[in-house]
């Protein structure tokens, strides 16, 4: 597969992972240059036309949606056999490698991560899209962190065609709900159930039940409870273990009603003041507990069978053994009454049967579709077909105020005349009490602004703050905002404030002290000490070095020249220049003494022969040499010997 290039587009470059029903391949889109995963059915699915119908068309369901923490689906074909769908490339590890790594996640890691997988949840079911699969191997954690669910759709198809063809279940047994175990219908609260295991599973490092066979672990599902989580880890707060308590019952009536109302027992539960609350007892009624009732087979179908003829023998009997006495009457007067009984009774029974019916029937109505219409609208058509309504109000980022997001029963669905059908309306964008952030560190404010899609960060030093702390924040903690809409400005420490240290060498003092000032800093101590640079000039700063940051208004020591050393010797010495032939020359004349080197005392065009005094200093330890040039050429180059000079 690897070089085969699919839909005259895709190029396969490498295998990056696979499981039982695809395989999954980095490829290239020559069309658009971008890299995706391309996810290819296995050869032993890719012949069953009822799957692959079922495939595609949750391919492109899941290709409907569209959210940040979803992986997105871009197309989906077939060539030569193959079934494939190209979806986003993510760029990271899977969550259950990052379980392998680190054995089990901080908590408030593994509660930001299970946010995002709400979130994702939350859309695909308000489209009307189950997962079915939600295990740590489907949730990607990208490079910067960003949590993306994929395989939606796929799940679903292979969870369709296995009880369609086999009337068996397969999938990760390991995160499967109870209902999906029985073999049942799953809804959004078993992928809530397996969100519950996955969450179990970062915080503890292991999954709740396990076996030595599939179907042992899918009875445990049914039957055992999990060990609670704080037993495994103490970290746990309780408040936490409650959401898993609560995710993991084993009745869906009893779990949470949606991912939302999941996700915001996850945004508070690490609240200061929630994680020492009581653990969550969830009451179940007795009379409704799930009983196992074995099937009915053959063979006790024949003994119940035996014990009813035997029982009716036995009835025919005693009122013949009562009835012994009595006189039989004759035949065909017994069948007379029997036919005339008969007759009466059906003539009543067909009279009282239509009567009924014409009582109880009650006549069908399509639902009509009122999802995208406003409350006053639909409320009119559901009564112009005779039908009532219940309304269920919910906060909507992208849904108007009053608008129906969704019903229930679906539009196109056959229901009873005056049946109720549940809207539920949009109660608009939410606002929410903007959270305090002064005083976190950076690392935590991803957690808490995660809803608002307009955040700016601006660094500003200070010496309040350390570097990385939140110092400022607009809008202010405690005001009321919407978060899809609010432009947030939060400024962080960058650390205390400094200032570029200046070159204050080879200035005087006054230049120096001038240089200073304008730059936020003081003058300090000023040393008088004898050196090889000229009488008034600055030869060294301290403590702050020329390039290095210094704070504002720290003071700076300058030493500054007051001659040169008593063991010092100048010498004046001539030299003289020849024109020659030419009309004019450019001489330059270059000295290294105890000064420096390479100090450049003349640079002059000469007309005419002439003679410069070039003077040097001459230290101990430091001759001189003066090198001329004549138009860019060495002409000479004299050494000066402080032995030689008197």
């Amino acid at each position: 597969m690897i070089g085969k290039r699919l839909g005259g587009r895709y190029e396969v470059e490498q295998r990056i992972g696979g499981g039982g029903m695809a395989v999954v391949y980095k490829a290239h889109d020559n069309l658009l240059n971008r890299t995706v995963a391309l996810k290819i059915l296995r050869s032993q699915f890719g012949h069953d036309d009822d799957f692959i119908g079922r495939f595609r068309r949750e391919a492109q369901a899941a290709a409907s949606l569209s959210h940040p923490n979803v992986v997105n689906v871009y197309d989906v074909g077939e060539e030569d056999d193959i079934q494939y769908i190209v979806m986003e490339y993510i760029e990271g590890l899977t969550l259950k490698e990052l379980i392998i790594q680190k054995g089990k996640l901080d908590v408030e890691q593994a509660v930001h991560i299970a946010i995002q997988i709400c979130d994702a949840l939350e859309h695909a079911h308000h489209n009307h899209i189950i997962h079915r699969d939600i295990k740590p191997h489907n949730i990607l954690i990208g490079s910067r962190g960003r949590v993306k669910v994929t395989d939606f759709g796929i799940a679903r198809a292979v969870t369709s065609a296995t009880i369609t063809h086999t009337g068996s279940v397969i999938g990760s047994v390991h995160y499967f709900s109870p209902e999906q175990a029985r073999g049942g219908i799953s809804g959004e609260k078993s992928d809530l159930y397996s969100l519950g295991i996955v969450l179990y599973e970062m915080v503890t490092g292991q999954v709740p039940f396990s076996g030595d066979s599939p179907i042992s672990v899918a009875l445990k599902h049914l039957q055992e409870n999990i060990i609670p989580p704080r037993e495994l880890n103490p970290d746990i707060p309780q408040s936490l273990e409650n959401v898993m308590l609560r995710a993991l019952v084993k009745d869906p009536l009893h779990r949470y009603q949606s991912a939302k109302e999941m996700q915001r027992d996850l945004r508070t539960c690490l609240n200061p003041e929630r994680l020492n609350e009581p653990p969550l007892v969830i009451e179940h009624d007795d009379d409704e507990s799930t009983r196992v009732i074995p099937a009915i087979t053959p063979e006790m179908m024949k003994q119940m069978e035996g014990k009813e003829l035997f029982d009716e023998d036995d009835h025919r009997n005693s009122h013949r053994r009562e009835g012994e006495k009595e006189k039989k009457p004759r035949k065909w007067v017994k069948s007379i009454a029997w036919i005339s009984f008969l007759s009466a009774f059906f003539i009543a029974a067909l009279y009282g049967f239509n009567f009924l019916i014409g009582i109880f029937y009650v006549p069908e109505v399509v639902t009509p579709r009122v999802e995208g219409m406003y409350l006053e609208e639909a409320v009119k058509v559901l009564k112009q077909k005779d039908l009532g309504y219940v309304i269920q109000e919910r906060f909507n980022d992208e849904v108007p105020r009053d608008m129906v997001i969704r019903q229930t029963p679906p539009p196109s669905m056959r229901v009873k005349q005056k049946s109720e059908i549940t809207l539920f309306v949009s109660k608009g964008q939410q606002q929410i009490s903007m959270p305090d952030l002064v005083g976190l560190p950076e690392r935590h404010i991803e957690l808490q602004l995660e809803k608002f899609s307009k955040v700016n960060i601006e660094r500003k030093p200070s010496n309040e703050y350390a570097t990385g702390i939140v110092m400022a924040q607009e809008p202010g903690a405690g005001e009321m905002v919407t978060p899809s809409q609010t432009n947030v400005l939060i400024s962080i420490s960058s650390g205390k404030e400094t200032v570029l240290m200046p070159e204050l060498i080879g200035l005087t003092l006054e230049q120096a002290e001038s240089v200073l000032v304008k730059n936020g800093l003081k003058k300090g101590k000023v040393k008088l000490e004898p050196s090889y640079v000229k009488k008034g000039i600055v030869f060294r700063q301290y403590p702050f070095q020329p390039g290095s940051q210094a704070s504002p208004g720290a003071e700076i020591e300058l030493a500054v020249s007051s001659g040169f050393p008593t063991d010092a010797k100048t010498v004046s010495e001539p030299v003289l220049v020849l024109l020659g032939d030419h009309p004019a020359a450019d001489i330059l004349i270059l000295v290294t003494d105890a000064r420096g080197k390479d100090i450049e005392l003349v640079r002059r065009t000469i007309r005419q022969s002439d003679t410069f005094d070039v003077e040097v200093v001459l230290s101990p330890s430091q001759d001189a040499t003066i090198t001329i040039y004549k138009d860019g050429s060495l002409l000479e180059k004299r050494n000066i010997q402080y032995a030689d000079v008197p």
